[in-house]
C-alpha cells in the first residue's frame, strides 16, 4: 500500500542516503538502584536497520523492548553506545537539537495510540507541524493520510468518540506527516483484536515499499512473524 504521492518519492536505495535508518552500537540500557548496583536491562546491544525493511523488538515483558525503542527515538540516552540517524550521531546532542532532528527523521506510535484530548482527530494528525507554523500546508496531507488508513469520516471526531482501533490509526497517521525515515511503534497490536491487529500489520508493511524503516517492539507473534529481521530478548 502506498500512503501517498508525496512519500513516494523517498523510495531509494539505502545507498542513496547517509547511512542506515537507525544504527545502535553496544547499547547498553541501566537503571539506577538506590543503595544497590544499576540494574542492567540492555547490555551491547547492536542493530543496523536499512529503509525499506521491518525489524521486530520481540521477548516477554521486562525484557527491554521499550528501552532500546525508545532509545532508538532518542527519547532517552542510553548508559552507554551509541545511536546513528543515517549516520548522524545523536549520542550526546543537545535534547532541543536531537528534538529537531527527531521530528523530520522518526514517526513514533506509543502502545495506547495516545491522542490529546480536547483536539479532533485532525488536529491530532497535524501536532507535528505545529513548530514550524506548518499546519495550513499540511492540512491536506494530513486528511490524505486519514483516509487512506480508514478513518477519513473521523477527522471532526474527539479521541473519546474513537474505537482503540480508530484512535491508533489517527496516531499513525500523526506519525507519518512529516514523511519520516522510520517508523518506530511499541506494541502497536496490543490493545487491538485480531481483526484489526492483521489490518495495521499489513499497513506497516506497506511503508516498507515506500522507502520507510520499520522498527516494532511486540510480543505479537503475527506481527513477529510479519518483519524482516528480529531481535529476541531474553
Amino acid at each position: 500500500m502506498t500512503i501517498s504521492e508525496e512519500t513516494a518519492t523517498v523510495s531509494k536505495g539505502a545507498a542513496d542516503y547517509g547511512g542506515p535508518a537507525i544504527e545502535m552500537r553496544d547499547i547498553t540500557i541501566q537503571f539506577e538502584r538506590p543503595g544497590d548496583d544499576p540494574l542492567s536491562i540492555v547490555r551491547d546491544y547492536n542493530l543496523t536497520l536499512e529503509r525499506g525493511r521491518m525489524h521486530c523488538l520481540a521477548g516477554r515483558s521486562g525484557s527491554g523492548k521499550t528501552s532500546i525503542l525508545r532509545v532508538a527515538a532518542g527519547l532517552v540516552p542510553p548508559s552507554a553506545g551509541n545511536v546513528l540517524w543515517e549516520g548522524l550521531e545523536v549520542t550526546g546532542l543537545a535534547d532541543d537539537v536531537v528534538t529537531e532532528r527527531r521530528r523530520g527523521h522518526v514517526g513514533y506510535l506509543d502502545q495506547r495510540g495516545s491522542l490529546v484530548p480536547g483536539l479532533t482527530a485532525l488536529e491530532n494528525v497535524l501536532l507535528p507541524a505545529v513548530p514550524d507554523r506548518r499546519t495550513r500546508a499540511l492540512s491536506r496531507r494530513a486528511r490524505d493520510l486519514l483516509h487512506r488508513l480508514g478513518v477519513g469520516d473521523r477527522a471532526t471526531y474527539f479521541p473519546e468518540r474513537l474505537s482503540g482501533g480508530e484512535r491508533q490509526r489517527v496516531a499513525f497517521a500523526r506519525a507519518l506527516l512529516l514523511s519520516p525515515a522510520v517508523v518506530m511503534a511499541d506494541e502497536p497490536t496490543a490493545s487491538l483484536d485480531r481483526a484489526t491487529a492483521d489490518q495495521l500489520i499489513t499497513l506497516l508493511r506497506g511503508l516498507l515499499d515506500d522507502g520507510i524503516a520499520v522498527l516494532v517492539a511486540s510480543h505479537d507473534q503475527h506481527l513477529i512473524a510479519a518483519a524482516d529481521e528480529r531481535t529476541e530478548l531474553a
